[in-house]
């Protein structure tokens, strides 16, 4: 019954195309060669202003469109490139999409048709390419995430889109060759948010700010690897990737008595550090007073002159011969207590 209602619709798609054709003209834009790789636009713009009626897009390789697109019907793709691809919409006379979860199938030659009104047919021709052949496939997270087994756990896809996002898809990559299978994709439509899973692996929400989360319950050790969200906007297609490391409860107990391990090393260490600068600081501390001591002892190290205000009387003279008082008179007297004791000790 569905295939019935598929082929009709087709039917009906055609059907209008032939109508549409007629008292109008065609115009073709020169054909454009695109490589193949995630994420790949091709694009189909029309270049006058007008009604867009629709726009279907088919490959040589099958015998019915792959995507179409109605403003009144909204669309309709392929079983090979459901959930894959999405149209930009980027203007009211946009008719490009983009392409994802690719691979080599999705070489060969495209074809674009838009219909317009009053002005007619606007086609182009796109060729996708084979990419360069890479040895190695690695993939750099964006947020790396750890979880324990049979635990609960939600992968959000936070991004800060360029442009309005009309489709967000989240997939599950294998890091191994760069392939990957779709869980769920979330697609705007006029007034409303349609919700597509193509995989049992959690519980996926899909908002109406077209931000998707994945919810995982009870993880398993297959639920590890790398989860990628690609969100298409009406200027290019923006992925962000997560990576989710599942840990069994033994390895989280490992993991968790080898950061105390660490974090008791690092005190150690550090309490030791302030040890030793205590200890040089407290030899200087020593150092010092030992030199002032020294200097102290040493006769050598002394001041020599010390003058002393002493008044002395002398009294073996009577006088002076012209009568005058006894003047204060200012001896040089050498310490030479410490230095006798001194020596003294060094005897015994």
């Amino acid at each position: 019954m569905v295939a019935v209602q598929k082929d009709y619709w087709y039917f009906m798609v055609l059907m209008m195309s032939l109508c549409l054709l007629k008292g109008s003209f065609q115009m073709k834009a020169p054909e454009t060669t695109v490589t193949l790789q995630e994420g790949m636009v091709l694009d189909c713009l029309c270049p006058w202003d007008g009604q867009l009626t629709m726009v279907s897009w088919t490959k040589k390789s099958l015998s019915q469109p792959l995507a179409v697109y109605h403003p009144q019907f909204g669309t309709n793709f392929a079983p090979s490139y459901d959930g894959r691809v999405a149209f930009l919409k980027s203007t009211t006379m946009d008719g490009s999409i983009s392409i994802m979860n690719v691979s080599v199938s999705d070489i060969g030659h495209y074809h674009c048709s838009l219909q317009t009104y009053p002005q007619g047919s606007w086609t182009k021709d796109t060729f996708v390419e084979r990419r360069a052949i890479t040895t190695t496939f690695s993939i750099q997270p964006n947020t790396e995430l750890v979880a324990v087994e049979n635990d609960n756990l939600t992968i959000k896809c936070d991004h800060v889109h360029e442009g309005e996002v009309y489709q967000v898809s989240l997939e599950k990559v294998d890091p191994e060759d760069g392939s990957s299978n779709i869980i769920a994709t979330c697609q705007r439509l006029d007034d409303d948010v349609e919700l597509k899973e193509f995989s049992s692996e959690g519980i996926v929400n899909c908002s109406d700010a077209m931000e998707v989360s994945l919810h995982l319950t009870s993880i398993i050790k297959d639920d590890g690897g790398f989860y990628r969200c690609n969100f298409t906007t009406n200027v290019s297609v923006q992925s962000t990737t997560v990576l989710l490391t599942t840990l069994s409860a033994q390895e989280f107990r490992s993991l968790w008595y080898m950061l105390y391990v660490y974090i008791g090393v690092g005190v150690a260490g550090g309490a030791l550090l302030i040890g030793l600068v205590l200890l040089v600081m407290w030899a200087n501390k020593r150092k010092r007073k030992r030199e002032e001591y020294r200097i102290k002892l040493h006769p050598d190290k002394r001041q020599r002159n010390h003058y002393e205000h002493s008044c002395v009387y002398d009294r073996m003279k009577k006088g002076t011969r012209n009568g005058a008082r006894d003047k204060e008179i200012y001896v040089n007297f050498q310490i030479v207590k410490v230095h006798e004791k001194h020596k003294r000790k060094q005897k015994r």
